[in-house]
């Protein structure tokens, strides 16, 4: 059975909008579409006053912006806008879940965000932070970008991968999170992983912005080993690098003390480096 040909003439408005996975209109939600049309839901983060800097955050592999909530609090508090997109096939952005044709779409569409922004804000230094695959995410828009960002945060970054981590990417926190994709990794998607592993290593010496490393020594997703492959060859002047003994993955939720000292960490690097930039700027 065939089904009437759409009328040319049928006004836009009266279109179905577009959803998100969760069937909420993206006409009621902050979004963006990419280079290949897809909507992708956004959040943002606003101090009270003009802000000193922008910070973009980059999650990580099956999860979602919304995680960042109490860093991105945090950082709001010391004047800075935050502001995030779920990447291609994750949380309320469309895609097929924990798919993606290249992994390069995703630095694709950052640097889309981060221009979009920063038109709005012209001037102010924009820093990126980055979890796990978000921390490749971030190594890679900063080796494409020389110069443009001035600082980034990574914690626990996918630079070398543990042989055992697809079948972990089930990590039993994220149960109670609806927005959590909880359907393993689908092979294309561990694929463009490893394609990604490939990619930050090569792009490890191209780095030369000032950042902050944070890494668990018995993380058992992206392994320590990266952490420290990072810091030899990254050409950075400014490069810290901190390891949490005993602790996993996720250190921004980990046990209160691991958390509490990531929270100081990011805090204090943070506020040095948008200190140092602000100085000569226009209040």
């Amino acid at each position: 059975m065939q089904t009437a040909p759409e009328d040319p003439f049928r006004m836009p408005e009266e279109r179905p909008p577009r959803l998100t996975p969760q069937n909420v209109p993206y006409q009621d939600l902050p979004h963006l579409v990419n280079a290949d049309g897809q909507h992708l839901f956004c959040r943002y983060w606003r101090p009270l006053s003009a802000p000193r800097a922008l910070v973009f955050v980059s999650h990580g592999a099956g999860e979602h912006c919304g995680r960042y909530d109490e860093l991105a609090q945090m950082l709001v508090g010391l004047g800075l806008l935050v502001f995030a997109h779920d990447h291609v096939g994750h949380g309320q952005s469309e895609g097929e879940r924990m798919v993606v044709s290249d992994f390069h779409v995703f630095i694709r569409d950052v640097l889309q965000h981060v221009d979009a922004v920063q038109k709005d804000y012209p001037g102010l230094p924009v820093f990126l932070l980055g979890h796990s695959m978000g921390g490749a995410i971030c190594i890679l828009t900063a080796a494409e970008r020389p110069g443009h960002f001035s600082g980034m945060v990574l914690i626990s970054p996918l630079v070398v991968a543990n042989p055992e981590s697809a079948t972990l990417f089930k990590v039993d926190i994220y149960n109670t999170d609806p927005l959590v994709c909880r359907a393993g990794l689908k092979v294309c998607f561990g694929n463009q992983l490893l394609n990604a592993v490939s990619r930050v290593e090569r792009a490890l010496p191209k780095l030369t912005l000032p950042f902050l490393l944070l890494q668990g020594s018995a993380d058992r997703l992206c392994n320590s080993r990266g952490a420290y492959l990072l810091m030899e060859s990254a050409k950075s002047q400014d490069k810290t690098l901190k390891i949490y003994e005993g602790a996993y993955h996720i250190l921004h939720k980990e046990l209160p003390e691991v958390t509490s000292s990531v929270f100081r960490e990011i805090n204090t690097w943070v506020s040095q480096r948008t200190a140092v930039e602000g100085m000569g700027c226009p209040p």
